[in-house]
């Protein structure tokens, strides 16, 4: 049996009406992309490219001009859809007068999280994005790592099956960060799916499963990490635990034959960049 995918999107197109003006900007251009269940699925590109709009029409906060989206098979259009999503946007604004439990109370009964279970629905979030010690103070105190930390914890309240994280790790120092990173890991392993974009390219090469690169709309490029970051015209070979001598003899063999001893594989950051330049200079 053929699962229906966590996200589909087919032949997106979004045209805005440029101000003052009777043009058109088109923020995304034909775009189609699947994202299977029970996986982290990373979104990259540079600012512009469009991954801000395909999120907020996947979350039916913005309607398409061309093509479609759907949510567990559901269009992204209609409300049902959003009943099973949790959403951290970019720069998240909560009302600074709650304290953290009470940002994930209202949150809770937004998510028709049932009364009796909220209390212990709370201290379990608090706890596992490392809040535990700040839930009783307010949100306007919070620094900007625990922003991040209380919209994480708040995208999970009504336990969703998915997550659109926008930037989840901005702003978070170098611990919390692979913190967040891990918990986003434990996240797939409890059977979620994990939309996910970041400017941490490394985060998103040791975390995801698949990653589409947007540039101006369009999409550029989109596989698995390894598939997407391995060089064409290059065979290799892996042997581990071979002692130096026996790694020089190889290294001699190969240049005898013509062969060059090398990486035969570059960085997803290497790759973005590379696409990036691309796109600009076209």
């Amino acid at each position: 049996m053929v699962m229906t995918p966590a996200i589909a999107i087919r032949g997106l197109t979004k045209d805005f009406r440029v101000s003052g003006s009777s043009k058109r900007l088109r923020a995304v251009d034909d775009l189609s992309l699947e994202i299977g269940r029970n996986s982290i699925y990373g979104l990259l590109g540079p600012n512009g490219s469009g991954k801000s709009t395909t999120i907020k029409i996947a979350l039916g906060l913005v309607q398409s001009s061309v093509g479609e989206c759907e949510i567990f098979g559901i269009p992204s259009i209609n409300p049902a859809a959003r009943t099973n999503v949790g959403y951290l946007p970019e720069a998240p604004y909560f009302q600074r007068f709650l304290t953290g439990r009470e940002l994930l109370k209202y949150f809770g009964s937004l998510s028709n999280v049932p009364k009796d279970k909220i209390q212990d629905r709370i201290d379990y979030l608090l706890n596992r994005v490392g809040l535990e010690d700040a839930g009783d103070r307010r949100v306007g105190g919070y620094s900007k790592g625990m922003l991040q930390r209380i919209g994480l914890a708040q995208a999970l309240v009504g336990d969703p099956e998915l997550l659109v994280l926008d930037e989840p790790t901005a702003g978070v120092d170098p611990v919390g960060a692979a913190e967040i990173a891990s918990l986003i890991l434990e996240l797939k392993k409890e059977g979620k799916t994990v939309l996910l974009c970041s400017h941490l390219l490394s985060q998103v090469e040791s975390d995801c499963d698949r990653v589409a690169i947007m540039g101006r709309g369009r999409l550029l490029m989109e596989g698995s990490v390894d598939t997407l970051t391995q060089k064409e015209d290059f065979s290799s070979m892996r042997i581990d635990q071979v002692s130096s001598e026996l790694r020089d003899s190889i290294e001699h063999l190969a240049k005898e034959h013509g062969g060059v001893v090398s990486s035969p594989s570059r960085s997803l950051e290497e790759l973005f960049l590379e696409l990036a330049k691309k796109k600009e200079e076209e």
